[in-house]
């Protein structure tokens, strides 16, 4: 009976572990897509193993903006690599949304999928730059420098709330002084 109830109640917890991995569809829809599209900056970049070679050409990879609807019409670039990867890049795309598709040789899709490049904003970092008012972390700015008079005012507070506590639980314990 106790093997039965402790099965019983890890059976949400293994079924609510388990949703997540149904409703995506696991690894196998991503995996047949057959591409991987990355972005570095202003530069996009396409991977895939699904082409063969055939005379000599692996296929064509082309970057689609929102206005052009089909492989002819994007920028296109031959892929290159070996019968493990093949891979093609596009450097300086401007900001946006884009489609990359992959056309191998033998005229066969490898695959589709969206990317969003972003502005490029390469902060300058020096080696002598160090941050001059601190972390800065925490709810309502850990490190602010607050003036004297504040720091004795909330002290003075403090010090009043801990006599009052002192004098309401002293006189709980003999309700006849005062």
């Amino acid at each position: 009976m106790r093997i039965s109830q402790q099965i019983l109640r890890s059976g949400p917890i293994v079924t609510a572990a388990a949703l997540p991995i149904a409703l995506t569809g696991g690894g196998p829809a991503a995996a047949a897509n057959g591409i991987s599209v990355s972005t570095s900056g202003s530069t996009v970049s396409v991977t895939t193993s699904a082409c063969t070679q055939t005379n000599g050409s692996w296929g064509n990879a082309s970057l689609l903006n929102s206005s052009q609807a089909n492989f002819a019409q994007g920028r296109q670039v031959a892929l290159t690599g070996t019968s493990n990867l093949q891979s093609s890049a596009w450097s300086q795309v401007t900001p946006g949304t884009y489609t990359v598709v992959v056309m191998c040789s033998n005229q066969n899709t490898a695959g589709t999928q969206s990317v969003i490049v972003s502005a490029a904003s390469t902060p300058t970092i020096s080696a002598t730059a160090s941050p001059s008012r601190g972390v800065m972390g925490g709810v309502g700015g850990g490190s602010k420098d607050y003036g004297t008079l504040t720091l004795v005012a909330g002290g003075v507070l403090v010090g009043t709330g801990a006599i009052a506590a002192g004098w309401f639980l002293r006189r709980r314990a003999k309700p006849y002084r005062l």
